[in-house]
């Protein structure tokens, strides 16, 4: 058996750049739509997640991911896992690349993206709700998409987001999260919470909602009244509206339609344009199309600069 090429984090992430990350994503979703298969195991609030996704002239990617909340309290990451690259053509395994790093440029690049086509270009407010290994990845990501706008901290323990704004200096602590929400131009939303921490009373036309945390059919981050007000858009119908409690809940209680789901990035041409009129929501789900984007992109450019 050949030597398999692993990408680690650091050599990886040396290759890439958050807007050519995000055009990437945009031309992945113009290809053939991806053949995914998820499958979740529930052992109280530890989840196993196996994601496979195959694009017909991109190749296969599988992730196995298990997310264990109560690990960081035993010094332990509370997501470990693997990512396998498979050759389109052949379906030879041609790479395994770095778990954290396919995770953190995805997550990120996926709500990117959904920003950089809904919210306001001229954005100068941004507040990212949890502060977290993701709230990190979002303060670079979306500080170089948008460099001139002031990014703020919430989190339920101020310590956390403290010591998330002191590792980068240029953003501040939110103290309040109603005034922040009401202040902000985009509210990213990367909690572990299970019940709405953000209402829809606090939001205002202009602006523009992302929500990354849940992940599970129990689990939210806005209230039916913000999905309401919003015109909403998502990554992907087939990883949010069966799967995830942000859709699945109001969807079985009537407080929206499937109709009200306007579009995913399989339709990202039909994103409308900025509306200083509209709130806009946008839900990342995620999913193993994904991940197989992101490998590939981390691929290409690991064998263009090496």
């Amino acid at each position: 058996m050949t030597n398999i090429l692993h990408i680690p984090f650091a050599e990886g992430e040396a290759n890439l750049d958050w807007l050519a990350f995000c055009d990437a994503l945009a031309a992945g979703h113009k290809l053939p739509k991806a053949e995914v298969a998820d499958s979740f195991l529930y052992r109280g609030k530890d989840t196993l997640l196996n994601r496979a996704a195959w694009i017909d002239g991109m190749g296969l990617a599988v992730k196995n991911a298990t997310v264990f909340p109560g690990n960081p309290e035993h010094g332990k990451p509370m997501i470990n896992g693997g990512v396998y690259l498979y050759g389109d053509g052949d379906g030879v395994l041609e790479a395994l690349v770095d778990f954290h790093l396919v995770t953190k440029w995805k997550t990120a690049g996926d709500t990117l993206l959904g920003a950089l086509r809904l919210a306001n270009p001229a954005s100068r407010e941004i507040l990212i709700v949890g502060a977290g290994t993701v709230g990190a990845s979002l303060i670079e990501a979306f500080g170089t998409a948008y460099p001139e706008a002031q990014i703020r901290i919430w989190n339920r323990t101020i310590t956390k987001a403290d010591a998330l704004t002191a590792a980068y200096p240029g953003t501040q602590t939110a103290p309040d999260l109603e005034a922040a929400v009401r202040a902000a131009d985009i509210i990213i939303t990367c909690t572990m919470s299970s019940t709405p921490v953000i209402r829809g009373e606090w939001l205002r036309p202009g602006q523009h909602l992302n929500m990354i945390g849940a992940y599970r059919p129990d689990m939210r981050e806005a209230d039916d009244t913000a999905l309401q007000r919003s015109q909403i858009y998502c990554d992907s119908f087939d990883t949010t509206i069966d799967h995830i409690g942000e859709f699945k809940i109001p969807l079985a209680n009537g407080a929206i339609q499937r109709e009200d789901i306007l579009a995913d990035f399989y339709a990202l041409d039909s994103f409308p344009a900025f509306d200083p009129g509209q709130i806009t929501l946008f839900k990342n789900g995620g999913g193993a199309h994904l991940d197989l984007m992101t490998s590939r992109h981390i691929l290409e450019r690991w064998r263009a600069t090496t």
